[in-house]
């Protein structure tokens, strides 16, 4: 069985930014030299900085290991290009021989920023000035995170990176122009552009930046509220500078290997129902499916004081589960549905029409082909509206129609 490396990003729980995704690489088994190379590249080509000593150490928070990076720095700018510090990264990436794939990353986790701040003040690109992002520090965990990916092999194309809602936290946060409300406004607009689906944990800090955010959604192809199914190899814990309270201040990051098959998310919709009678439900079906529902299973249980109910699950696409819910909603009369999204892994289909012969009359059918990445057969299915039609057409049974196609397109698979 072919199997691809999966890599999960977990920053639910508290957050993420550009030292904890540092920190958490290294705990995955990145080099700490290749870390303390980039500290020395940064002071070299970065005229304004004039300090970067790089600590890195074992801590724990809230009992769990994590490796944390600590950075001494001395700088003397308080404002210059953004677009200037971009170019001051990528001299500095390729000074450490970042590959063009790893270089064409670092572009875009500025670019994120840059776009961001530059829509957040309504000003071009080119405009953008911040101390923030022209800190030594942004430069450090962009270059230095990228480098740690390419290292352990997340930004190759077959490698597969899933995140789930990252933390954003609360209070307040101190920028240029002031005091804001936590989630910055750049990693709200960083967030917002990708749709990303954010959590929270209730505390007073800022748990996601805004280069957490840039390096979260140039990284991960998908969000996810549950790990992938997957075969777990390594697990690494990042630290956060910052206690808060009872949450651990780690941002986690998974690696593991998983089955080489086409991968998706579903939303699945779901409802129990203990007024509603049989010919409503089956209407109900009959129009979920004709509105673009991917399936609709009817459950029998016992609810709450002995009653019978019917708990009514649809799947559904991420774009159409809106639609859906509605349909769910006004046919039902139902009080609450529970909404929730799933990673679904399902095999290569293609179709295929084919020519079969049925007491000596020919046939064109359509045939579901199903397969692995790894070209292993999965499934070969004739489709049913066809096997009925012959049926009807030959009066024999729709079992022995069955049975005679799936026969003759034994060997359709090999072709294909």
């Amino acid at each position: 069985m072919v199997r691809i490396k999966t890599v999960v990003v977990d920053p639910r729980i508290a957050g993420i930014s550009g030292d904890m995704m540092v920190a958490a690489l290294l705990d995955l088994g990145g080099s700490v030299d290749k870390v303390y190379e980039v500290a020395e590249s940064i002071k070299e080509i970065l005229d304004y900085c004039d300090k970067l000593d790089v600590e890195v150490s074992y801590v724990k928070k809230k009992g769990i290991k994590a490796r944390d990076v600590y950075l001494h720095i001395e700088e003397h700018v308080h404002e210059i290009s953004a677009v200037k510090v971009r170019n001051y990264a990528l001299k500095v990436g390729e000074k450490i021989g970042l590959s063009d794939k790893g270089l064409s990353f670092v572009a875009r986790v500025f670019n994120e920023l840059i776009t961001a701040e530059s829509k957040v003040h309504g000003i071009p690109p080119d405009s953008v000035h911040f101390h923030e992002i022209a800190s030594s520090d942004t430069v450090f965990d962009v270059i230095a995170s990228t480098a740690l990916l390419e290292e352990l092999g997340y930004l190759r194309e077959d490698v597969e990176v899933y995140s789930t809602p990252p933390a954003l936290g609360g209070g307040f946060v101190k920028i240029e122009h002031g005091l804001l409300a936590v989630p910055a406004p750049a990693t709200l607009e960083i967030l917002r552009r990708y749709r990303f689906k954010t959590s929270n944990t209730p505390v007073e800090v800022e748990l996601t930046t805004p280069t957490g955010a840039a390096l979260l959604v140039s990284l991960a192809s998908m969000v996810v509220d549950f790990y992938p199914p997957m075969k777990l190899k390594k697990v690494g814990y990042g630290a956060g500078k910052k206690d808060l309270g009872r949450v651990p201040n780690v941002l986690r990051i998974v690696e593991g290997e998983s089955f080489k098959a086409t991968r998706d998310k579903v939303v699945v919709l779901e409802t129990n129902l203990d007024d509603v009678t049989g010919e409503i439900i089956g209407y109900l079906i009959q129009k979920l499916i004709n509105k673009g529902a991917l399936d609709v299973s009817v459950l029998q249980a016992l609810g709450k004081k002995n009653r019978p109910v019917h708990i009514v699950k649809v799947l559904s696409d991420p774009i159409r589960y809106s639609e859906l819910l509605e349909i769910l909603v006004d046919e039902t009369g139902t009080l609450g549905v529970r909404v929730y999204e799933l990673p679904r892994v399902i095999a290569e289909r293609v179709k295929k029409t084919v020519k079969v012969k049925v007491m000596n009359k020919e046939y064109m059918i359509k045939v579901k082909i199903s397969k692995l990445k790894s070209g292993k057969l999965v499934n070969l299915k004739p489709e049913y509206e066809d096997i009925k039609r012959i049926a009807e057409d030959t009066g024999l049974p729709l079992r022995r129609i069955s049975e005679e196609i799936n026969k003759q397109i034994k060997g359709l698979a090999d072709d294909s």
